[in-house]
């Protein structure tokens, strides 16, 4: 007889532990071991939260180099049938080897669950027949558990599902996260129900009578915010550095739309918008996605929403200022282009119609479209295609934690029928799909590539533009490790063609992810390492960084309402020298459409205590020593990264925090 030592690892997660009867049976090369009941002196403490317990699996003779284990728990008489969350299991043979066997799944039923040794393995690589037809019958199975679904035509597809216990269990919330997220939100609108603005339909009267709901809720930025929302540096800045840096781009041609001329923005002849192009001084902003569609109807009243253009100008001291708006795509008398020399509350109303068209853009392009539904998209084709052994899964599965289920509730909570994105923002009734599908027309691959976006829109020189800063430094330390993974993995292009996982997985992400359009530039199938190597790097950068970016400071700028109103209430002025405050106050939303947009963003702005940032990987999914050394050197790279980040912002009237690797979180999970 030899002996095999077993040790069983059980995470450390509320609701981990089982006390049903746990069984194992070892695969290898040269045979398999019995069904093996695992009992230990520690009885029923064996599978308790967070233990490690061992055991001995005894065999007549070796069986070789291990391929799997199969895994499975009965109940006992009179329990009922309880979930366990093993994390690995690891085996040492009686020849002296260690065989690492990673889990990390919830085993929720008395079936026999097949889990395969560390070593990541291709599919041409998989010699071995059992392990073949474990492959795949667990491709069979996530087929059936993560089907694609057609929530509405010309957006990215996602997963069928009823409700959030419909999901499979280890893409849900943990029962922290659950936790957490329901008090959030909870607390936030009972916060507002007891002051009894809720469902106040008034409209607001004064300024002091904002600050009194803002006051419960607030940020060191959104106290700044509330300060400075009038000035035009303010103003300016959150196009380089607030919610939704992605619109801004060098101006070279003014848009024939866009009259704008010298006299207008430069007073005294000092320069001229033709030389301030040439010098690149001169950039736009184009809200045309906005345009010709119906705004919605909040409170049973016409709200309105304008698809502006914004013109800015670099000064000579490096600052980014507006220097004209136009509020409608179409040029004309009652569509006049406001300036800064204009009367206070022309110039200041024209600025709030641009800050509300930017938060509806933002929403529904920048961090709906662009974040949530492309990493669902990635992570449904992944848990469809790619199996648990394959190096791609273990490199990309950290980064889809909570995509599901976060995504379900959106379409419930935000964007469904009676979702508050839906009843409240300017954009949320029959114009939504009609931006999204317009949207999802202009994805390029290049847009979603940090360091192609920013040089074709001409911004590789501004200053004071830290989103472009750190973005593109968080890019390159993503790459190289990407780069190292998958060239470990991949040693020539021929090995990539003929993945055929690895192919099925990027012909799903391009048929249900964009809807099959050729012209987005996204790759249908994989013909080289560097192809492979840039995709998975836009993959890691969308539902890490790139969502930290478009949604860590959504309160930040949009917690004090004048700076991002969801929905206007009045038309823009047709002529110049009609508004005052009383008309701000006016067109500003009523009040419940405001608390609401508060709370949600609150919410959705909230760092949940089961948080996992960027590069930390609380699950080892891979087994060799390079990939783990390639693990360790990434985690370095992102902590020199953080600390710079940090001495930067101390000198900066307003930190920029979005892409510090400790403030990103793995995935898209908020």
């Amino acid at each position: 007889m030899v002996d095999y030592e077993v040790t069983v690892s059980t995470t450390n997660l509320a609701t981990a532990t089982t006390f049903s009867n746990v069984f194992i049976k070892l695969v290898g090369t040269d045979g398999e071991s019995e069904r093996t009941w695992l009992l230990s002196l520690k009885g029923a403490a064996s599978f308790f939260r967070g233990a490690v317990s061992t055991f001995t699996v005894s065999c007549p003779t070796s069986l070789g180099k291990l391929v799997l284990i199969e895994l499975d728990k009965k109940h006992l008489l009179l329990f009922p049938q309880d979930s366990w969350f093993p994390a690995k299991v690891e085996v040492k043979s009686p020849e002296g080897d260690t065989y690492h066997f990673p889990i990390y799944r919830w085993i929720t039923d008395s079936e026999v669950h097949r889990f395969r040794e560390g070593k990541a393995l291709k599919v041409f690589e998989d010699n071995h027949n059992l392990g073949q037809y474990a492959r795949e019958q667990e491709l069979n199975q996530r087929a059936e558990d993560y089907r694609w679904h057609v929530y509405a035509e010309g957006i990215p597809h996602c997963i069928k599902v009823d409700n959030p216990l419909s999901l499979p269990c280890e893409v849900r919330f943990s029962f922290t996260k659950t936790t957490e997220f329901l008090y959030t939100a909870s607390a936030g609108l009972t916060e507002l129900n007891l002051k009894g603005l809720d469902d106040c339909n008034e409209k607001w009267t004064d300024i002091d009578s904002i600050n009194r709901v803002f006051c419960c809720k607030r940020t060191d930025i959104s106290d700044y915010v509330q300060q400075h929302w009038k000035e035009d540096a303010l103003f300016a800045y959150q196009f380089l550095n607030g919610v939704n840096p992605m619109l801004i781009q060098r101006c070279t041609v003014l848009p024939g739309n866009f009259p704008v001329t010298d006299d207008m923005v430069f007073l005294h002849g000092q320069c001229s918008l033709a030389d301030e192009m040439k010098k690149g001084n001169i950039f736009l902003c184009d809200y045309k996605r906005l345009d010709g569609l119906p705004s919605n109807i909040i409170n049973g009243k016409k709200h309105y929403l304008m698809a502006p253009l914004v013109l800015l100008h670099k000064t000579p001291d490096d600052k980014l200022m507006p220097i004209a708006i136009q509020l409608k795509q179409t040029p004309a008398d009652d569509n006049p282009i406001f300036v800064p020399t204009d009367s206070e509350y022309d110039w200041l109303l024209a600025k709030i119609f641009v800050r509300s068209a930017d938060f509806n853009e933002h929403q529904l392009n920048s961090h709906l479209l662009r974040t949530h539904l492309l990493a669902e998209a990635f992570a449904v084709s992944l848990l469809r295609n790619v199996p648990m052994v394959h190096p791609l899964y273990k490199l990309l599965i950290p980064h889809t934690r909570y995509t599901l289920q976060i995504n379900y509730l959106a379409r419930l909570l935000l964007i469904s029928e009676t979702g508050v994105f839906t009843k409240f923002a300017s954009s949320g009734g029959e114009a939504m799909l009609p931006i999204l599908n317009r949207s999802l027309s202009s994805v390029k691959y290049s847009s979603l590539c940090i360091p192609d976006d920013i040089a074709e829109r001409g911004l590789k020189a501004v200053p004071n533009f830290y989103y472009r800063d750190d973005g593109l430094r968080l890019w390159d330390i993503i790459y190289r490790f990407v780069k190292g993974i998958l060239s470990y993995y991949y040693k020539n292009d021929i090995e990539v063609q003929q993945d055929s996982e690895l192919q099925k997985w990027i012909m799903d992400i391009f048929e249900h992810g964009f809807l099959s359009q050729a012209d987005t530039g996204i790759p249908q199938r994989f013909t080289t390492v560097a192809e492979l190597i840039k995709f998975v790097t836009m993959v890691i950068f969308t539902g890490s960084a790139q969502h930290s970016a478009v949604n860590t400071g959504q309160y930040d700028y949009g917690g004090w309402m004048p700076n991002t109103p969801i929905s206007l209430q009045l038309p823009p002025p047709t002529t110049k020298g009609t508004t005052s405050e009383a008309t701000m106050l006016q067109t500003f939303p009523d009040v419940s459409t405001t608390v609401q947009g508060m709370a949600t963003m609150w919410l959705l702005s909230r760092q949940s205590s089961d948080f996992v940032p960027l590069g930390q990987y609380h699950e080892d999914h891979f087994s060799e020593e390079i990939p783990h050394k390639l693990i360790k050197d990434f985690q370095g790279e992102l902590e020199v990264l953080s600390t710079a980040i940090k001495v930067r912002n101390r000198s900066l009237e307003i930190p920029y925090t979005y892409m510090d690797p400790q403030e990103v979180e793995n995935s898209v999970a908020i």
